[in-house]
């Protein structure tokens, strides 16, 4: 039983950890998967979820830092009732959601991992299952096995000075870490518009994609690699055989009120400056009008050798009033506001391409010198 008990703390802790630790990496993009639960929620359940909206940031840091502090505790044996009732309960909401977005096919990636590890709705689901079985396990043997005797015995741990040190300075570097990554950009980038990827080639499967054909006939499923002649079965489904050979990225694409610029942003230097939503724009009062300021020379800077265009899926009459009020005289083009999240997590956020070829990204707070956008153009001066 000790051997059961110690090898379920340690799994559930470690699996905590790495969870927490990715998803701290990113607590925007948390906060995105939030929101889209919560929208879901309440057209399915009840309106009162709209209400969280606006703290879905606060509680993406909060359940960041919560998994990571449990985890460290779980391996650390420390306060175990208390620690197994919230790990249970933790485990139980989020068999929960997963199980609801699997089999009503709501939330199609719930973001166990971030960006890092993508899983499918019943891949989170089996995987929480597994987690629920562990977690209950601590939950029945903790009482029973207080103590650090069992497998991997570690003295140091008895010390609860120590243990209350660690979790403070966990504590601390998740916050810190977090901060950082909302207010500077995500540490690691796991998606698929980092630096370095050509997104042409990301737009293209790596193979050949390969699909079946699930058929009935007569109360039976078959399963064919071609499309049956016989009239007689019945198509129920259509089931690709090699996922992992799909495109990256399936959903760029911007244009403008004339046309279509997707084949167009590939080519030359261009410099997006990307505006989710102008309304919820994240900096106001003497900021922004620091921030146009500051635009507005690097843009006069830059525009020779690289083309700045806005990229936003904002409302077009308020953009452009936005723009007309601050007498900023560059090309606008629009996006899907999903997909502008996934390319920055900054609102505005500055993304700059060469030919296809993603050369830099920079934060609000970060803003780009005209010297290291073009030196990141390949542009000698």
């Amino acid at each position: 039983m000790k051997i059961l008990y110690s090898l379920s703390r340690y799994f559930v802790g470690s699996l905590f950890i790495f969870s927490g630790a990715i998803k701290i990496n990113d607590p925007v993009g948390t906060q995105i998967k939030l929101e889209e639960y919560f929208q879901v929620f309440s057209t399915d359940f009840t309106s009162l979820f709209e209400l969280l909206v606006p703290f879905a940031l606060f509680i993406s840091v909060f359940l960041c830092c919560l998994e990571i502090i449990l985890g460290f505790a779980l391996l650390m044996n420390y306060k175990m009732k208390l620690v197994s009732s919230i790990t249970l309960g933790l485990i139980i909401f989020f068999t929960f959601l997963t199980f609801y977005s699997a089999y009503f096919n709501k939330v199609t990636d719930c973001g166990c991992f971030g960006d890092a590890i993508k899983l499918t709705p019943w891949e989170s689901f089996y995987k929480d299952i597994i987690l629920l079985t562990f977690s209950l396990i601590i939950y029945i043997l903790h009482t029973k096995l207080k103590d650090q005797t069992g497998l991997l015995y570690i003295k140091i741990f008895d010390d609860n000075n120590f243990k209350n040190g660690l979790l403070i300075f966990v504590t601390s570097i998740c916050l810190i870490v977090s901060y950082s990554a909302i207010n500077f950009l995500p540490f690691i980038d796991f998606r698929a518009y980092k630096v370095g990827n050509y997104i042409p080639d990301l737009m293209e499967p790596s193979d050949e994609l390969k699909y079946s054909y699930i058929m009935e006939k007569n109360g039976i499923t078959y399963e064919f690699e071609s499309y049956p002649n016989d009239e007689s079965y019945v198509f129920k489904e259509i089931k690709l055989l090699n996922p992992e050979a799909e495109p990256k990225i399936t959903d760029y694409s911007i244009w403008n009120e004339n046309k279509d610029l997707t084949k167009e942003s590939f080519l030359g230097n261009k410099l997006f400056i990307i505006v989710h939503d102008i309304d919820k724009i994240g900096i106001s009062g003497k900021n922004e009008k620091e921030f146009i300021k500051k635009l507005k020379i690097l843009i006069s800077n830059i525009s020779f050798w690289v083309e700045p265009i806005f990229l936003t899926s904002s409302n077009p009459n308020s953009f452009k009033n936005f723009i007309t009020k601050n007498d900023i005289k560059i090309n606008i083009a629009y996006g899907d506001a999903t997909v502008l999240k996934t390319m920055i997590r900054s609102n505005p956020g500055f993304f700059l391409m060469r030919n296809g070829t993603i050369k830099g990204k920079w934060h609000f707070n970060k803003f780009p010198d005209a010297q290291e956008i073009l030196r990141k153009s390949n542009i000698k001066m």
